[in-house]
């Protein structure tokens, strides 16, 4: 399910997720071989030449490598793709709770549950405003989980009663499961258009997103910290996030101009980045460490493994010839 401008050796490159990822998984287990031009000019098949074999222990794991690498490595300019069947079913809802902390416990209980969901998504309830504001859809201003189940028309029906089970246990409302095709384009339709709902809510501004991704049972208690640090740092930045793998973004609209502004920013992101490490888990789930987290990167990883990092891009681009500066 990639983003809007995506392309498919883009989201390789830059280790990409999607609202499909807590079933199908991320860009990194779907890539089974990538065609890599080298600095050097070199044309690299990184699993062999035509390979594609769904698993393998020769040598070491040179597609993983590359993605996510953020071109740093090397061009990316063919990649070859695990594919998954199309369920037989398909249904859809849209969840809203009382609290943030309440929508996220749902999600770590559906997925102890063992609930085979194929997506689910938060939106919190500034997000979830904008975003019924933006798409014309009648959304309530509140904490809200977007979910979505696949498989068998008999799996399904069970499936769902698991869930709904779970919604109503944290105080959720408002499940009403949409099977049909045009229905759930439209419920996903809003939520991928979560980037410009959001600027809408101060037009003029810029939009900075950053994210984080924690190990699920820490969840609740870090997405209920980085809202109160939002609402006291006075900031617009609704929430949003691929809650089943524990990954989520703060999309926060700010004026350039105004230099107060984007060092209140600035620290704020520093703070969520440190918040993820705290515990255990990552400065970045999906978007890269690019330029902004460059710091983070070595608190998380430590001096051993950063210089483990640049003697792989000394090997490989040992003239620094693509994308200088960029993560290391």
């Amino acid at each position: 399910d990639p983003g809007a401008d995506a392309s498919l050796c883009g989201m390789a490159a830059t280790g990409a997720s999607g609202t499909n990822a807590v079933r199908y998984g991320t860009m990194r287990p779907n890539v089974l071989n990538l065609r890599v031009v080298l600095p050097d000019g070199r044309l690299l098949h990184t699993a062999g030449p035509g390979r594609q074999p769904r698993k393998r222990a020769a040598g070491y794991d040179l597609t993983s490598l590359f993605v996510g690498s953020e071109g740093t490595l090397g061009f990316l300019t063919q990649a070859t793709l695990r594919l998954h069947p199309l369920p037989e079913a398909t249904a859809a809802t849209i969840a809203s709770f009382p609290s943030v902390g309440a929508a996220v416990a749902c999600t770590v209980q559906v997925l102890q549950a063992a609930v085979p969901v194929a997506r689910i998504e938060f939106l919190d309830e500034v997000m979830a405003d904008a975003c019924g504001r933006f798409s014309g859809v009648g959304l309530p201003a509140a904490a809200t989980l977007l979910l979505e189940l696949h498989g068998s028309r008999r799996s399904l029906a069970e499936q769902q009663q698991q869930t709904e089970e779970i919604v109503q246990q944290n105080g959720g409302s408002g499940l009403a499961w949409a099977e049909g095709l045009e229905e759930r384009e439209q419920l996903w339709s809003m939520r991928h258009n979560a980037w410009y709902a959001a600027l809408a809510l101060r037009p003029g501004c810029q939009g900075y997103c950053t994210d984080v991704c924690v190990p699920i049972s820490r969840l609740p208690d870090v997405v209920v910290e980085t809202k109160k640090d939002l609402q006291a740092s006075g900031i617009t930045g609704p929430m949003v996030g691929h809650v089943g793998d524990g990954n989520f973004h703060c999309i926060l609209i700010l004026n350039s101009q105004d230099p107060e502004e984007a060092q209140r920013i600035h620290t704020f992101t520093e703070r969520l980045g440190r918040r993820a490490l705290a515990a255990g888990g990552t400065c970045t789930g999906e978007h890269g460490v690019g330029l902004g987290k460059r710091a983070l990167l070595q608190e998380e990883l430590g001096q051993e493994g950063l210089d483990t990092l640049r003697s792989i891009k000394a090997a490989l681009d040992p003239h620094n010839l693509m994308n200088p500066g960029k993560v290391l």
